[in-house]
């Protein structure tokens, strides 16, 4: 039985999560944490045992997986605990600065650690038919990639979008960063060829929809992956809890849990 700690619990995707792993065969919801103000502090979490708390330390504690889809700021902390407490981590945050993302590698030296833009089994396949067009097809096509999320979300381009153009960029032998060009407004001249742009939408209530758009003088080949419902994120998390739980210390990504 893989005890699962959740951090963010009372956000959407903790609520879906923690969903899931109730469901989940083999999987137990021990410990759950939120803001110190939410007005659950000290109640049972419903459907489980846990008392949600507002320390993710006591999360660390008692789990033996710990999922974070927290907003930015806290992974830095959150990978030390990780670390501190030799439990397991799964990082669903987007927006990643240069520390959080050295503090995670810190971590992955003692700790399992699994952090992806997107836990969609969807959106991972359509990275590999990212990767192996912008491969087969020439710098003479352009790359763009569109993405629309909720206006309730904070950082642009998605996590998702920046994982499509790391694919794109991989696929052509290169870094996003030698081919990313920024975001278009005004007089920008005309396009330089090999590049990668990014187009972001916020509106509405839209889970998320990415577009990547191969386009050369003649023709255009588009691909697309639109969420129906966050349970699908969700559930890719859960099941990459329970992968982890059995994997030596590391950093990980979708792609080992998938095989890709």
């Amino acid at each position: 039985m893989v005890k699962i700690g959740i951090l963010g619990a009372m956000g959407r995707m903790g609520r879906a999560i923690a969903a899931e792993v109730i469901e989940a065969e083999g999987m137990e919801l021990v410990a759950v944490c939120d803001r110190p103000d939410h007005a659950q502090i000290g109640k049972l979490y419903p459907g489980s045992g846990a008392s949600l708390v507002s320390g993710a330390a006591q999360v660390f504690a008692e789990a033996d997986v710990v999922i974070d889809f927290t907003p930015p700021g806290a992974t830095a902390d959150h990978a030390r605990l990780a670390a501190e407490h030799g439990k397991g981590i799964v990082v669903g945050t987007t927006g990643l600065s240069a520390e959080d993302d050295a503090a995670l590698n810190s971590a992955a030296e003692k700790v399992t650690v699994m952090q992806a833009g997107n836990y969609s089994l969807g959106v991972n396949l359509l990275m590999a038919l990212v990767r192996s067009a912008a491969e087969k097809l020439g710098p003479e096509w352009d790359i763009d990639i569109l993405e629309m999320h909720h206006r309730h979300k904070v950082d642009a381009p998605s996590g998702t979008a920046l994982m499509l153009g790391e694919a794109a960029a991989d696929g052509r032998g290169s870094d996003l960063s030698d081919l990313r060009t920024p975001a278009r407004e005004g007089i920008t001249g005309e396009r330089e060829e090999g590049t990668i742009g990014f187009a972001a939408l916020r509106g509405g209530s839209v889970i998320g929809e990415h577009e990547v758009v191969f386009a050369s003088a003649s023709e255009r080949l588009v691909l697309a992956h639109k969420a129906e419902n966050r349970s699908l994120f969700a559930s890719g998390a859960v099941r990459a809890a329970g992968w982890l739980a059995a994997q030596k210390p590391g950093r990980y990504s979708m792609k080992d849990v998938l095989g890709l």
